[in-house]
């Protein structure tokens, strides 16, 4: 019985950002656990590895902008035509939170700002409110928000010197705002048997930033296990909110960040 619990079989899910960095292991884990998967993207990234899956039928690429409503609405519209059903939603896309001069507190605009912020978390509320609909026409479901350890603590400025990987002030602001989003979403969904939780994963530096071996030894050193996450690292908790073995878990933030912010 308890072995069934992770079991994803007879699971639809959508993902958005699942052709990216940390979500195409999220979409590798989920098909491997037995879901059917529609990832939602602005750019659509195949890969060899998953052509026998796509195949099947049990995955398919949808394009999707994610500041646009209806671009939502029928990406939705699309899943359910192909799927029947909306058991899972993973919001994992973040965009627009600024780079370089213009990504630092004193010298960033509004536009850039309100961009961050919409990327981060008018992401989560549009595909949140167009994917309730769905989830009540099959009894409930799994929301599952990507928040960050910046929605928790603020970057160490010190860490970060020349790197060129700075956190921008409206990633964190739009992050702690997906946390609170989760929370509210779960509170004022629960009704439809629905449940909403966030994960907040920690340093997982992508291939070019870890080629900066001064920044990584910082970054790690950060961490009570001394070291930065693996893509793969997250995908134990995406597949815990996504099934069964967390049906008593709603407005919860997991922290999956190596320690960072335990200390």
């Amino acid at each position: 019985m308890y072995k069934e619990l992770f079991d994803l079989h007879n699971k639809s899910v959508v993902i958005t950002g699942g052709s990216g960095f940390l979500g195409s292991a999220l979409v590798e884990a989920l098909l491997e656990f037995g879901a059917e998967v529609t990832i939602a993207d602005i750019a659509c990234r195949s890969s060899p590895a998953l052509e026998q899956e796509a195949q099947e039928g049990r995955l398919r690429h949808l394009l999707c902008d994610l500041s646009s409503t209806e671009s939502i609405r029928e990406m939705l519209r699309l899943h359910d035509q192909a799927s029947g059903k909306l058991d899972v939603l993973i919001n994992c896309a973040t965009y627009g939170a600024g780079y370089g001069k213009g990504a630092e507190l004193e010298f960033m605009t509004d536009e850039v700002w309100n961009m961050g912020l919409d990327g981060a978390a008018g992401t989560a509320f549009r595909c949140t409110r167009e994917a309730i609909a769905y989830m009540r026409r099959s009894g409930g479901g799994s929301i599952i928000n990507f928040a960050s350890m910046y929605g928790v603590v603020s970057p160490d400025p010190s860490i970060y010197g020349d790197s060129g990987a700075n956190n921008p002030p409206n990633y964190g602001a739009g992050k702690a705002a997906v946390v609170q989003l989760t929370k509210y979403s779960a509170a004022h969904l629960a009704k439809y048997g629905i449940r909403c939780n966030s994960i907040s994963p920690g340093p997982f530096p992508n291939t070019a930033v870890s080629e900066n071996a001064a920044f990584l030894e910082r970054l790690s050193a950060k961490t009570m296990l001394g070291r930065p996450g693996k893509p793969r690292e997250v995908a134990g908790a995406v597949l815990l909110l996504a099934s069964d073995a967390s049906s008593y878990m709603t407005g919860a933030n997991l922290m999956v960040d190596g320690g960072w912010t335990a200390w």
